[in-house]
């Protein structure tokens, strides 16, 4: 009898250090996981605002906001903030255009504190390999031509593609994603129009009023006909 029960003891001991060796290595690994997460995003931030312009930490100095629809992600999103010297050097918010020609586009957009373009990233998309995919930077400059654009250089009313009268480069083929692209980045541009001084004077989310993504905001609809050699 006392055999068994010595038996059964190890046996329980075993159980307990292997339960907690795996506990240990998940743990661990999502660690792990998470610091890797967390490298990658400040890579992508880095690409939109450069390291030398900010002595903060972008991914801890955040601010969560309602998107009013401006953003196209429909909910709570996460403002990321550059400073130096505790003053405000950029913001950086993700947006998506819900227009693209096979699906969303997700965007990083960078955006200074005097209202220019910093940079934009495509974080994700479907769009078609060999056309659409060029608003990739590493399938083409296309993407870049936003830097240092601002909703007065080129005026609001020229935020479009040039098929469209506006001052933008489309592409070859894929006019429909390049035109769903331009209205994104604009977007953010009035959203941080709007909101630009409570993003980085507060811990807390602005009060913002619900606005169509969509809506032209000169009130004016520009041309959405179909390009026949889109895609």
């Amino acid at each position: 009898m006392r055999d068994i029960l010595l038996a059964g003891g190890i046996l329980l001991a075993f159980a307990l250090s292997g339960v907690g060796l795996v506990s240990w290595t998940f743990q661990g690994t999502v660690d792990r996981i998470e610091q890797n997460q967390r490298e990658a995003l400040l890579q992508e931030l880095q690409q939109l605002v450069p390291p030398d312009r900010y002595d903060n930490a972008l991914t801890d100095d955040t601010l969560d906001v309602e998107d009013n629809g401006l953003l196209g992600m429909h909910g709570t999103v996460t403002a990321y903030r550059a400073r130096m010297d505790d003053e405000p050097v950029a913001v950086i918010l993700p947006a998506k255009a819900r227009d693209g020609y096979t699906g969303p586009i997700t965007l990083l957009v960078g955006i200074y504190a005097d209202g220019r373009i910093a940079g934009v990233r495509v974080v994700d998309h479907s769009e078609t390999p060999g056309l659409g995919d060029a608003i990739e930077p590493r399938r083409s400059n296309w993407i870049n031509q936003f830097v240092g654009q601002s909703l007065d250089d080129p005026d609001t009313a020229e935020w479009a593609v040039k098929r469209d009268r506006g001052a933008f480069d489309q592409l070859t083929g894929a006019t429909v994603t390049a035109r769903a692209v331009v209205r994104a980045v604009r977007d953010a541009l009035l959203f941080y129009d709007q909101f630009g001084e409570e993003l980085f004077a507060s811990d807390t989310a602005p009060d913002e009023e619900p606005q169509d993504a969509n809506e032209d905001p000169d009130g004016d609809e520009s041309s959405e006909g179909e390009d026949d050699s889109n895609e």
